[in-house]
């Protein structure tokens, strides 16, 4: 089954709504990417007005900055030790922006978006 990104088919009230047009196909949307840890895999993708996205479904590198002295570092992620965005995310290893994962350098939390960008970047945080 497709995802929808259109207009709810209920109204606030909980009453069906009548629909005045049908589903456009710019109202699609597609699976997420639930980047996880592991040897490194990007996707290209099409977006709309004939673009491209990368979209990384495996990756194992992260671009780490610290803020005592505004150097950065390109260092491997280990594990996912939180993820605001799901709890279950930590156990399946799943890197999204705002998880904290544990590298060689000590706790990174996730500033980029991996499905979005293609990349991953972080700040230090310990």
């Amino acid at each position: 089954m497709a995802i929808w990104q259109g207009s709810s088919l209920r109204k606030p009230s909980g009453a069906r709504s009548r629909r005045n047009k049908n589903k456009r196909n710019a109202e699609f949307g597609r699976t997420p990417a639930e980047t996880r840890l592991g040897e490194e895999v990007k996707k290209d993708i099409v977006v709309r007005g004939n673009g491209t996205k990368i979209r990384a479904t495996v990756a194992n590198k992260i671009n780490v900055i610290d803020p005592k002295d505004n150097s950065s570092k390109n260092v491997e992620m280990t594990n996912v030790l939180e993820n605001s965005a799901n709890s279950h995310f930590v156990r399946r290893n799943i890197v999204t922006k705002g998880a904290i994962v544990d590298t060689e350098i000590g706790k990174v939390k996730i500033t980029s978006r991996p499905g979005q960008n293609g990349i991953v970047n972080g700040v230090l945080i310990e």
